[in-house]
């Protein structure tokens, strides 16, 4: 699963980049992993990387994942983006789905949520 797919992370804690990498490439192997360390950098990133999946924490700093999110999906209404969050930010997570936002992760995430994610954004192999 996954060959020849890119997936963007994106969140301000190198740990915490350096986790979801690792559960994503322990599902996806062949999967390229681009990472940004805020929403500025991320909405870089999504434009030159075109990644086929991006992960967005919610509070980041420059831009947070709300309006990294918006500006990403302004200029490409199809992108699969997946909020990462922590407790106590279901408000954020419910207006990040209002703007189009696909699906959210609760931190600390499981293996099993990662690659339940993957599976469905990036297709099963046949």
């Amino acid at each position: 699963m996954g060959e020849g797919k890119k997936v963007l992370v994106c969140d301000d804690s190198i740990l915490a980049r350096m986790q979801l990498s690792e559960a994503i490439k322990k599902c996806c192997p062949d999967v390229t992993i681009e990472q940004a360390a805020d929403g500025i950098q991320a909405i870089g990133k999504y434009t030159e990387f075109h990644p086929d999946l991006t992960f967005l924490d919610i509070v980041m700093p420059k831009k947070d994942g709300i309006e990294a999110a918006r500006s990403i999906l302004s200029g490409d209404e199809k992108a699969n983006i997946v909020i990462v969050s922590s407790v106590g930010t279901q408000n954020k997570v419910r207006e990040a789905i209002e703007i189009g936002v696909r699906d959210f992760i609760q931190k600390p995430f499981a293996q099993d949520q990662v690659t339940e994610v993957l599976r469905y954004y990036l297709g099963e192999e046949s």
